[in-house]
């Protein structure tokens, strides 16, 4: 069984990729101390035979020159289209993911290195935040699922055309008679909701709870996150067998979505209709996008499917 070396300790932001190479290889902690730095940030560092890689989880995006120089391939969740510096040759784009619960792995494998290497505050802060997380779960196929939307999101201060993408999405909701909806925005902590006062929810949702009440969503709204990133909440969906409804994406990915197949993109928050209409009076559309995306899922983004992309990738 190949050995992969994990030279840094990463965040929860990097829990799907552990949990893969857990699967797929044996993994083994060696601290590397010219990569101390990056210890609790999203990015895992890691060694296979004579090649290194690095996993860039980055949300805002962000590329790191300096690691990129010093690795052999640099695999990023966010490889953007309009940005000259994920053009460069090592840059590899991967697969949707999301952050599960790998607590049990966590400890196992990093230890006393957890100890060592992070501050107590900074320690009791992870663990908390992976516990809340759900545990990865292969989900069954079910595409029959009643006319219920469940859809909650922050108010992201720096990014008003997804606030407008989103909150329109959550009024065209609540006003077709024809769904029941749940959700709404979270009010800032700021108290500066940005004139969305029509579209707040007084109700936070943790990860599991958010997790259950996705499964059983009609259809489930994509759009792109903070700078262009792709949302977490894609790779759950698709996992969840949901009809995904997509705006175009600001990223590459290693195998393009294929309109009406495995995904149904639209470009403008008018069309919010035209597509309810769709899946509510043909079942057979909402079927096909479905189960298209499940499969889409299941060969290409489980943890398991991107350990082998990553290590195939590394050595062609």
């Amino acid at each position: 069984m190949q050995t992969v070396y994990i030279l840094n300790i990463p965040n929860f932001y990097s829990s799907y990729y552990l949990y893969g190479f857990n699967k797929e290889f044996r993994v083994k902690f060696q601290m590397d101390n010219s990569f101390v730095k990056y210890n609790n940030k999203p990015v895992i560092i890691f060694k296979i035979n004579d090649k290194v890689g690095v996993i860039n989880n980055d949300d805002p995006v962000y590329f790191d020159q300096d690691l990129y120089n010093q690795v052999d391939s640099y695999f990023v969740t966010n490889k953007l289209i309009d940005n000259e510096a994920f053009k460069q040759e090592k840059v590899k784009p991967l697969f949707p993911h999301y952050p599960i619960n790998i607590l049990p792995l966590y400890l196992r494998l990093f230890n006393v290195g957890l100890l060592k290497y992070l501050k107590p505050r900074t320690l009791a802060r992870e663990l908390y935040i992976l516990k809340r997380r759900p545990r990865y779960k292969n989900y069954n196929l079910k595409t029959e699922k009643e006319d219920f939307i469940f859809f909650t999101a922050s108010i992201w201060k720096k990014e008003p055309e997804t606030n407008q993408i989103r909150a329109e999405f959550i009024r065209y909701c609540k006003q077709d008679p024809r769904l029941k909806f749940e959700g709404g925005f979270i009010p800032r902590s700021d108290g500066n909701n940005f004139d969305f006062d029509d579209v707040l929810n007084d109700k936070k949702y943790p990860p599991k709870v958010f997790s259950k009440l996705s499964t059983k969503s009609k259809v489930a709204l994509n759009n792109a996150a903070v700078y262009g990133a792709v949302s977490w909440r894609l790779a759950e969906y698709l996992n969840q067998s949901l009809f995904v409804l997509s705006f175009p994406f600001k990223i590459e990915l290693p195998v393009d979505f294929t309109h009406e197949n495995n995904i149904y993109f639209i470009e403008l928050t008018g069309e919010f209709k035209i597509v309810f209409d769709k899946v509510i009076n043909n079942p057979d559309i909402h079927k096909r996008v479905a189960e298209n995306g499940k499969q889409y899922f299941s060969r290409h983004c489980t943890p398991q499917a991107q350990a082998k992309y990553i290590l195939k990738t590394m050595f062609e």
